[in-house]
Parts: structure tokens; sequence; C-alpha cells
């Protein structure tokens, strides 16, 4: 299933703030986004403000980025959260009523 600009946006921003050394390869596995579509949202995130890269020496000798969330970027991650939430409820209670409708015509057979 295709995500929408929000889920995409809050669900990286969820992944980075528990995992801010996250490669973009891996982060695009776990959102099942090509990894130029990740270059681009995080570049974009960058650009607003939301989180700022940082180097970090990793224990094989290579430099490591990390991804920090900015004062702004939880700020934002907030307002995603919420839409996402009331979006995700409307989607449920449709699907709860789907279902009852299917079970409905199920016993009546």
């Amino acid at each position: 299933m295709k995500m929408n600009q929000i889920d995409t946006e809050y669900n990286l921003l969820k992944i980075l703030k528990d995992n801010p050394e996250m490669t973009q390869r891996q982060l695009s596995k776990e959102l099942g986004l090509s990894l130029g579509k990740t270059n681009y949202v995080l570049h974009a995130f960058m650009d607003k403000g939301l989180m700022k890269l940082s180097n970090f020496k990793r224990s094989d000798n290579k430099i490591g980025y990390l991804y920090l969330i900015t004062p702004k970027g939880v700020e934002e991650k907030s307002i995603l959260a919420k839409t996402f939430l009331r979006r995700k409820s409307i989607e449920y209670n449709r699907l709860k009523t789907e279902i009852e409708i299917l079970e409905n015509e199920l016993l009546e057979r």
C-alpha cells in the first residue's frame, strides 16, 4: 500500500527520533520508499529547518551521519501525528462499518 506524503513525513520523523543514525538506505527500506524519494524528503526537511545533519565516527572508522530533529521538527511531528491519527481513525471507522455490513450479509444467508 502506497503511503501518502503526510504518512511518509510523519513516519520518517518518528523513525529518526529514535534512530538518528539510520542510513538513507535503511530508512528507504523501512519506509518502503525509493532511495531517491527518501533523499528528497530528508533534504526537504533540512531545507525547512526540521532536521539537521551531524557527522560521527563509526566503529569501522568510517564517517556516519546523524539526522537530528530540531525543535521545529518536533513541533511539525506533533502536527503530522494529529493529522495521521485523525485520518487513521476515519479509516478505521469506515472499515469497521464495512465489516459489520459484510457480517450481516453473511448472517442473512
